[in-house]
């Protein structure tokens, strides 16, 4: 397997955010060809298509420079009432425009969330394969991981617990392979 940045965008703000978490666990569990890059969405303004015309803020130029240098993208989502957060949309958003300009078109996905509640993410998941879709983003479709953050999920020095590594190791060498054959 050839060596593949790989650049994580994590749907939550919050400071102690369960998938900031669970991005920083999947990495601890990921082949060593895979590197890791966060990149930040929360300093990103609202996108305004009038803002189109002119160069890009620096924060949004960043942004779009780190998508446009990685091989392959990680979302790591929460579940804002059941769709993607805000922030999240807002950075799917900036990344596609100007129209014809966008980042993300062919890059190779993985999606993954978990949250306190059953379902896990998985609506927030679906919502934002579908987006995904639209940007030409061929999806990792199996295998799915909808979590439940339970207790014993994350280690005290923030690796993932013996009860979901197995499961979650499986999954990112599924991804690092879903990335590996499409990355350009």
């Amino acid at each position: 397997m050839k060596n593949l940045n790989i650049a994580v965008v994590v749907g939550s703000l919050r400071k102690d955010s369960f998938n900031r978490k669970l991005a920083l666990g999947l990495e601890k569990l990921a082949p060593a060809n895979l590197s890791f890059k966060h990149v930040e969405i929360g300093n990103l303004p609202l996108y305004n298509q009038d803002a189109d015309e002119a160069p890009a803020v620096p924060a949004v130029q960043q942004f779009r420079d780190a998508i446009k240098a990685a091989d392959a993208v990680l979302f790591v989502t929460a579940e804002y009432n059941r769709s993607i957060p805000g922030v999240l949309k807002n950075a799917l958003d900036q990344g596609s425009r100007p129209w014809g300009q966008s980042v993300w078109g062919g890059k190779p996905a993985g999606v993954i969330g978990c949250s306190i509640g059953a379902p896990g993410t998985s609506m927030a998941q679906q919502h934002l394969r579908n987006v995904l879709a639209f940007l030409d983003m061929p999806t990792m479709g199996q295998p799915e991981a909808f979590l439940q953050v339970r207790d014993g999920m994350f280690n005290d020095d923030g690796s993932i617990g013996a009860g979901s590594a197995e499961f979650l190791g499986k999954w990112i060498e599924a991804f690092a392979a879903h990335a590996n054959a499409l990355a350009k």
